[in-house]
């Protein structure tokens, strides 16, 4: 062979190399390769090694079918309570089918965001703020089924939508924060009732269970003063004896002496009563004496100017010293005095021991 046919095989194995090396193409596991032949779409290639006819005649575009996360940036929406709130959200989906997300799409991820975006303000728009914030989950499911169903065509599946953050106003955070403290004092305030309702049952209860025994409510009593005394405290116990069903409470007894129990009864007595009457009747005899005695000093002042002498009424009317009356200390006794010749009439009070 001359070096002329050496030269041309050599220039054809060197095309063929380039061909080949040019033509080869690998596709990872998580890829697969949209093949358009002369601007006609083939089968998939991938993944592994493949050929492909190169200088333009076949144009290769990988795909990648791993899960793609998209945030949605924040989004201010008004809800159907007429709530302005900005909120964001992030979206995993996933390619299913490649050959559709070239041809169907020019590019599926910037037209999955835009999609997300005009969902979740749409969504959102009919919710109330509270069921924004409390079936969050329900909302989640609606705006992922709803982005599922536009974006099937494209060969997108929507695995999951979740709503990050709910940003509020201020305003709307304190009305908020006011409405869940009003909330928890109602609450608080039903469980306190309930607690008093079913305690002053049970104490009915056990009230009623006492009542039928006697001594329970003693035992009670020295069980509590075990209590008491467990505390090493210096509380001072007065015993009180328990009443029983039907039993009426007594009057306190008042610390009264011996004595004057005696001189009370003896003041309420018969023989004190007719002993009144008696000083009574003194005391009306010693008055009518009085008035006699005062006439007959008045005559014996006349006998003076030119009346019947003065002896003569001395004679018949003996001269006595004036009549003395005085209240005794106690309100209801008194005595009666008189001097020579008349009578002496000295009451004592039984009740309080003291004379005149």
């Amino acid at each position: 062979m001359d070096v002329g046919t050496l030269v041309v095989i050599g220039v054809i194995v060197l095309l063929a190399i380039i061909i080949v090396f040019s033509s080869l193409r690998i596709a990872n596991e998580y890829e697969r390769g949209v093949v358009f032949r002369l601007g006609r779409l083939i089968a998939l290639k991938g993944p592994g090694l493949f050929f492909i006819i190169p200088f333009g005649v076949d144009r290769l575009v990988k795909i990648d079918l791993r899960v793609i996360t998209l945030e949605v940036p924040p989004q201010e929406v008004i809800t159907n309570d007429n709530v302005t709130a900005k909120v964001n959200a992030v979206i995993y989906f996933q390619v299913v089918d490649a050959q559709r997300a070239v041809v169907q799409v020019l590019n599926y991820i910037n037209a999955t965001s835009q999609i997300a975006q005009t969902t979740l303000r749409a969504a959102l728009g009919q919710a109330t703020l509270d069921d924004l914030l409390a079936n969050r989950e329900k909302i989640n499911q609606n705006l992922q089924k709803i982005i599922d169903e536009q974006t099937e065509p494209w060969g997108i599946k929507v695995a999951v939508v979740e709503i990050k953050d709910v940003e509020l106003p201020s305003t709307m955070q304190r009305a908020m924060a006011k409405q869940a403290e009003a909330e928890r004092e109602k609450r608080a305030k039903i469980i306190n009732a309930d607690g008093e309702f079913q305690a002053s049952q049970t104490l009915a209860n056990a009230a009623q269970i006492i009542s039928t025994q006697q001594g329970a409510l003693q035992l009670r009593f020295l069980q509590t003063l075990v209590e008491i005394g467990t505390e090493k405290n210096t509380t001072i116990v007065l015993p009180m004896r328990p009443l029983l069903p039907g039993q009426q409470t007594e009057r306190p007894s008042r610390a009264v002496p011996r004595s004057l129990h005696r001189l009370r009864s003896q003041a309420r007595s018969p023989t004190a009563s007719r002993r009144r009457q008696r000083v009574r009747r003194a005391a009306a005899a010693a008055a009518a004496d009085h008035h006699r005695q005062r006439g007959a000093r008045q005559a014996v002042g006349q006998s003076r100017d030119g009346h019947p002498g003065r002896s003569d009424v001395r004679r018949d009317v003996p001269h006595r010293r004036p009549l003395l009356r005085r209240r005794h200390p106690c309100a209801r006794n008194w005595s009666v005095r008189q001097g020579d010749g008349g009578r002496h009439h000295d009451h004592r009070d039984r009740s309080c021991g003291r004379g005149v």
